[in-house]
Protein backbone atom coordinates (compact mmCIF):
# COMPACT_ATOMS: atom_id res chain seq x y z
CA UNK A 1 0.00 0.00 0.00
CA UNK A 2 1.07 3.84 -0.18
CA UNK A 3 1.64 3.96 3.69
CA UNK A 4 4.22 0.71 3.19
CA UNK A 5 5.82 3.14 0.31
CA UNK A 6 5.93 6.70 1.99
CA UNK A 7 7.23 4.76 5.84
CA UNK A 8 9.83 2.32 3.41
CA UNK A 9 10.94 5.61 1.65
CA UNK A 10 11.52 8.24 4.60
CA UNK A 11 13.58 5.58 6.16
CA UNK A 12 15.73 5.32 3.35
CA UNK A 13 19.61 7.13 3.48
CA UNK A 14 19.39 10.62 1.72
CA UNK A 15 15.52 10.01 0.94
CA UNK A 16 14.59 9.90 4.52
CA UNK A 17 15.81 13.55 4.42
CA UNK A 18 13.47 15.10 1.89
CA UNK A 19 10.42 12.56 2.26
CA UNK A 20 7.82 14.16 4.62
CA UNK A 21 6.63 10.77 5.62
CA UNK A 22 5.83 11.02 9.25
CA UNK A 23 3.32 13.97 8.20
CA UNK A 24 1.69 11.44 5.16
CA UNK A 25 1.84 9.02 8.17
CA UNK A 26 -0.21 10.52 10.87
CA UNK A 27 -2.67 11.86 7.44
CA UNK A 28 -3.29 7.96 6.53
CA UNK A 29 -4.25 7.28 10.38
CA UNK A 30 -6.88 10.49 10.03
CA UNK A 31 -7.93 8.66 6.80
CA UNK A 32 -8.57 5.79 8.51
CA UNK A 33 -10.51 7.58 11.20
CA UNK A 34 -12.37 9.02 8.13
CA UNK A 35 -13.51 5.27 7.00
CA UNK A 36 -10.84 5.07 4.29
CA UNK A 37 -8.98 2.20 5.34
CA UNK A 38 -8.96 0.14 8.14
CA UNK A 39 -6.85 1.37 10.80
CA UNK A 40 -4.82 -1.88 12.05
CA UNK A 41 -4.36 -2.11 8.05
CA UNK A 42 -2.49 1.33 8.00
CA UNK A 43 -0.40 0.27 11.44
CA UNK A 44 0.70 -2.46 9.78
CA UNK A 45 1.78 -1.07 6.62
CA UNK A 46 3.35 1.64 8.42
CA UNK A 47 5.38 -0.49 10.39
CA UNK A 48 6.50 -3.01 8.18
CA UNK A 49 7.45 -0.25 5.65
CA UNK A 50 9.84 1.66 8.53
CA UNK A 51 11.50 -1.46 9.50
CA UNK A 52 12.12 -2.76 6.09
CA UNK A 53 13.95 0.73 5.01
CA UNK A 54 15.72 0.72 8.52
CA UNK A 55 17.21 -2.77 7.18
CA UNK A 56 17.87 -1.50 3.40
CA UNK A 57 19.37 1.76 4.83
CA UNK A 58 21.68 -0.59 6.91
CA UNK A 59 22.54 -3.00 4.02
CA UNK A 60 23.36 0.51 2.14
CA UNK A 61 25.41 1.44 4.83
CA UNK A 62 27.11 -1.67 5.62
CA UNK A 63 27.75 -2.61 2.22
CA UNK A 64 28.53 0.93 0.86
CA UNK A 65 29.42 3.03 3.95
CA UNK A 66 31.46 6.71 3.43
CA UNK A 67 31.27 5.82 -0.47
CA UNK A 68 27.60 6.57 -0.51
CA UNK A 69 28.65 9.81 2.01
CA UNK A 70 29.92 11.84 -1.43
CA UNK A 71 26.97 11.11 -3.60
CA UNK A 72 25.04 13.53 -5.00
CA UNK A 73 21.91 12.79 -2.19
CA UNK A 74 24.34 12.90 1.03
CA UNK A 75 26.89 15.66 -0.12
CA UNK A 76 24.79 18.79 0.83
CA UNK A 77 24.32 16.70 4.43
CA UNK A 78 27.74 16.14 5.92
CA UNK A 79 27.44 18.15 8.67
CA UNK A 80 24.24 16.23 9.81
CA UNK A 81 25.87 12.94 8.94
CA UNK A 82 28.62 13.67 11.12
CA UNK A 83 26.26 14.48 13.58
CA UNK A 84 24.54 11.35 13.53
CA UNK A 85 28.09 9.07 13.78
CA UNK A 86 28.20 11.29 17.06
CA UNK A 87 24.49 10.10 18.20
CA UNK A 88 25.13 6.18 17.20
CA UNK A 89 28.62 6.13 18.47
CA UNK A 90 27.49 7.83 22.55
CA UNK A 91 23.71 5.93 21.95
CA UNK A 92 24.66 2.88 20.19
CA UNK A 93 21.71 0.55 19.71
CA UNK A 94 19.29 2.71 21.41
CA UNK A 95 20.36 5.25 18.47
CA UNK A 96 18.76 2.88 16.46
CA UNK A 97 15.40 3.02 18.48
CA UNK A 98 15.77 6.92 19.54
CA UNK A 99 16.81 8.19 15.65
CA UNK A 100 13.41 6.19 14.74
CA UNK A 101 11.14 8.90 16.11
CA UNK A 102 13.76 11.92 14.99
CA UNK A 103 12.86 12.94 11.91
CA UNK A 104 15.92 15.22 10.78
CA UNK A 105 18.33 11.52 11.46
CA UNK A 106 15.66 8.54 10.70
CA UNK A 107 17.35 7.47 7.79
CA UNK A 108 20.91 8.30 8.46
CA UNK A 109 20.97 5.91 11.60
CA UNK A 110 20.50 3.14 10.48
CA UNK A 111 23.15 3.79 7.72
CA UNK A 112 25.86 4.90 10.24
CA UNK A 113 24.93 1.62 12.54
CA UNK A 114 25.51 -0.11 9.06
CA UNK A 115 29.06 1.45 7.89
CA UNK A 116 30.16 0.84 11.24
CA UNK A 117 29.32 -2.44 11.35
CA UNK A 118 26.61 -3.14 13.84
CA UNK A 119 25.66 -6.75 14.39
CA UNK A 120 23.22 -7.40 11.90
CA UNK A 121 21.01 -9.51 14.40
CA UNK A 122 21.15 -6.59 17.09
CA UNK A 123 20.44 -4.18 14.22
CA UNK A 124 16.99 -6.01 13.17
CA UNK A 125 15.83 -6.17 16.70
CA UNK A 126 16.11 -2.57 17.22
CA UNK A 127 14.92 -1.78 13.65
CA UNK A 128 12.09 -4.01 14.41
CA UNK A 129 11.28 -3.06 17.74
CA UNK A 130 11.13 0.56 16.59
CA UNK A 131 9.03 0.43 13.34
CA UNK A 132 6.58 -1.56 15.06
CA UNK A 133 6.47 1.14 18.15
CA UNK A 134 6.62 3.70 15.14
CA UNK A 135 4.25 1.93 12.82
CA UNK A 136 1.70 1.61 15.62
CA UNK A 137 1.87 5.37 17.34
CA UNK A 138 1.95 7.81 14.14
CA UNK A 139 -1.28 6.75 12.25
CA UNK A 140 -2.25 5.98 15.95
CA UNK A 141 -2.47 10.19 16.27
CA UNK A 142 -3.86 10.52 13.28
CA UNK A 143 -7.04 8.16 14.04
CA UNK A 144 -7.20 9.48 17.71
CA UNK A 145 -6.74 13.33 16.20
CA UNK A 146 -10.07 11.96 14.71
CA UNK A 147 -11.91 15.14 12.62
CA UNK A 148 -9.03 17.80 13.39
CA UNK A 149 -5.64 17.65 11.49
CA UNK A 150 -4.09 20.20 13.54
CA UNK A 151 -4.48 18.27 16.94
CA UNK A 152 -3.08 15.17 15.18
CA UNK A 153 -0.26 17.31 14.28
CA UNK A 154 0.38 18.94 17.89
CA UNK A 155 -0.12 15.09 19.38
CA UNK A 156 2.35 13.20 17.22
CA UNK A 157 4.77 16.25 17.62
CA UNK A 158 4.24 15.94 21.25
CA UNK A 159 4.64 11.61 21.22
CA UNK A 160 8.05 11.94 19.43
CA UNK A 161 9.25 14.23 22.26
CA UNK A 162 7.11 12.20 24.86
CA UNK A 163 9.18 9.38 23.52
CA UNK A 164 12.55 10.72 23.29
CA UNK A 165 12.65 12.06 26.46
CA UNK A 166 11.50 9.08 27.96
CA UNK A 167 14.33 7.35 25.98
CA UNK A 168 17.02 9.91 26.90
CA UNK A 169 16.28 9.40 31.24
CA UNK A 170 16.53 5.72 30.43
CA UNK A 171 20.13 6.33 29.62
Amino acid sequence: TAVFVVAFFEALVGIGLIMPGSVLTVFSGWLAFQGKAPVLMVMVAAACGAAAGDLCSYWLGARFGPHLWNGPLLRKHVGLIRLTELFFFEHGGKSIFLGRFLGTIRGLVPFVAGASQMRPGLFALYAAISGLLWGISYPGVGYLGGSSWQQAETLAGRLGLLVALGLILQI
